[in-house]
Order: C-alpha cells, then sequence, then structure tokens
C-alpha cells in the first residue's frame, strides 16, 4: 500500500503517518521524492486498510500496490530509477545499449565482442563468468579468470561492465570486477 502525503504535509504529519503505519502492524518506508513524499506500508495487506489511512493529516491519496513485488514496483513512486555506473546513467532519459557475450570463454572472444560493441554504440558490455549447468562435465564459466577479462576489455574500449552474480557468497567477489551486478 502506498501513502502519497500532500506536497506541503509537514514532517510530523510524515511521521505520524509512519507511526500509524507500524501500529497496524505494517512497515513503513518513507521515501522522500523531488515533489513530495510517499510512505510505503510494507507487509500483509488487509481489506479497510484504506479507510483507516486516508483521513489522516496530510495524506493525499492511499494507494494500495498490486504488484507482487512491492519494493520495486513503479507504482511506489513516479520517478524513474536511474542506476549511476563509471559516469553512465541506466534508466535516465538516453537510451542505454548493453551487449556482450552469453559467456566469456576466452581473451580473444571477449576482446573482438568489446570491440565490436563499442563500435556498433554500446556503453556497456556485459557477459557471464559464471554459467551453472546440470552437468559437472559441461562449461561452468570462467568464474574469476572471466571477470578478469571481462574488466580488462572494458577498461581497453572504455566500457562499463554489467555480470551476474548467482550467489550471495559471490557478491563481493563480482563487484571487485563489474560496475553493475545482475541479480537473477
Amino acid at each position: 500500500m502506498i501513502v502519497v502525503m500532500k506536497v506541503d504535509a509537514t514532517i510530523a504529519q510524515i511521521d505520524h503517518m509512519a507511526q500509524r503505519i507500524t501500529a497496524l502492524g505494517l512497515t513503513p518506508q518513507v521515501i522522500h521524492g523531488k515533489h513530495q513524499t510517499v510512505i510505503a506500508a510494507l507487509g500483509q495487506e488487509r481489506a479497510g486498510l484504506t479507510e483507516v489511512l486516508e483521513p489522516g493529516e496530510g495524506v493525499e491519496k492511499v494507494l494500495p500496490i498490486m504488484a507482487p513485488y512491492k519494493r520495486a514496483s513503479s507504482e511506489l513512486t513516479r520517478e524513474r530509477t536511474v542506476v549511476k555506473a563509471r559516469g553512465l546513467e541506466v534508466g535516465g532519459a538516453r537510451v542505454t545499449v548493453i551487449a556482450g557475450p552469453c559467456s566469456v570463454e576466452s581473451e580473444e572472444q571477449i576482446m573482438k565482442t568489446a570491440k565490436a560493441v563499442k563500435e556498433r554504440g554500446a556503453t556497456i558490455l556485459r557477459g557471464g563468468a559464471f554459467k551453472p549447468r546440470t552437468s559437472p562435465y559441461e562449461f561452468q564459466g570462467l568464474a574469476e579468470p572471466g571477470l578478469k577479462l571481462l574488466q580488462q576489455a572494458g577498461q581497453a574500449y572504455g566500457l562499463a561492465i554489467v555480470t551476474e552474480v548467482l550467489s550471495e557468497r559471490d557478491v563481493d567477489l563480482v563487484a571487485g570486477y563489474a560496475d553493475i551486478l545482475q541479480i537473477g
């Protein structure tokens, strides 16, 4: 559920609404936007919550979030999500081209690919260093050596790097080489 506060809502009104949300057994997440504040009420939504929260002081309106991914939903805020990496903006006004191979297999392959994607206007190089397979006898990816090759190719051609991280235990390792971590 989203509680949209009025443009002129005071800090006290925002805090009071967050306390009311907590008292209802939900977790408030206050988001201060450029123009106004919204409060996400996270948790199990129940019938009648809109009617309970809507008459609050400083409240413009209360809206249910229909998407199952509450925190990532664009229903939560009017502002577009912009991710910044190495001086680039993804999600802003300009289209960002991200290109590269499914997996990093060799230095020659990733360098040729980086050159080609740069020449065609891409600003971000992507490639997988970890390739989980059902069979242990199939190619599993180059792991850290693949990350190093990806980073070298990005540096050689002035491209930011995005690659997938498959396990929370690999986040620090991958973050040491990539500008953007792809989850999933």
